[in-house]
């Protein structure tokens, strides 16, 4: 199935909002939640899967919604679509939290994007999603970190989302180490493992945490600067900001 044509723009700078504009009988699927508005004439109804394959029966969209609860994502995702009498009409979406929509073409990806399991937000009808588990031993011991991942492939439009911004790396038989929630996307000519961060001193004293993601091989890696779990506990009245506002407070006081 040919993914739909569709346009879009995306608004704001820390926390942004995608606007896909669609033309008659066009449809976009995004996760459970994610809308902000939507114009007249678009119409939307919850699906099992992703819809790229209409003619799989239901035990083949139950299987592939099922693999989406593998991945944290919840079963079901909707589908919006312009029914109206207007040529064009648009629905907005949002991420759950602050960050960068990024737009992808898998048009120019032919073997997949690699996105880590709450990256997806939205994507052309005719995208398939579906889940990709990492081969490498490191990744599957350590917690699960980068283990269970979506593939997303097709010849349209997806948008992904980072918390903080979006950092593009080009890797040529490189490897590059990376904090392990910092990992966003990646093609698949890009070997993902989790390994240690390294010496013991290091990883007591060292502040990186215990454990590294290591991208190896060629193609493109999109890495955010302030993943969801660093922004919980940064807010949280015991993280790591807590001293700073403690310190600024006695100083006004003062």
């Amino acid at each position: 199935m040919r993914s739909h044509e569709i346009e879009y723009r995306i608004m704001g700078n820390d926390i942004q909002v995608l606007e896909v504009e669609l033309d008659q009988n066009e449809t976009v699927i995004a996760e459970a939640g994610a809308m902000v508005y939507m114009e007249d004439g678009i119409t939307f109804e919850t699906k099992m899967g992703d819809g790229s394959e209409p003619d799989q029966g239901f035990m083949g969209k139950l299987f592939s919604a099922g693999s989406r609860l593998i991945t944290g994502e919840s079963l079901f995702m909707t589908h919006f679509s312009h029914r109206g009498r207007n040529l064009k009409s648009r629905v907005g979406f949002s991420a759950p939290y602050p960050g960068t929509i990024m737009p992808v073409d898998l048009s120019q990806i032919p073997n997949g994007l690699i996105v880590q399991k709450d990256g997806f937000l939205a994507a052309a009808l005719g995208t398939k999603i579906n889940v990709h588990f990492n081969k490498r031993i490191g990744a599957g011991f350590f917690g699960g970190e980068g283990f269970i991942l979506q593939r997303l492939t097709g010849d349209g439009l997806a948008f992904v989302h980072a918390g903080g911004t979006i950092i593009e790396k080009r890797l040529n038989n490189e490897t590059l180490r990376v904090d392990t929630g910092c990992v966003v996307a990646f093609e698949s000519g890009i070997d993902f493992d989790i390994q240690r961060a390294g010496g013991l001193k290091s990883m007591i004293f060292g502040g990186e945490g215990l454990l590294l993601a290591s991208l190896s091989g060629s193609g493109r890696v999109w890495l955010q600067s302030m993943p969801v779990k660093k922004l919980i506990e940064a807010l949280m009245p015991r993280g790591q900001n807590a001293n700073k506002e403690g310190g600024l407070l006695s100083s006004f006081l003062e």
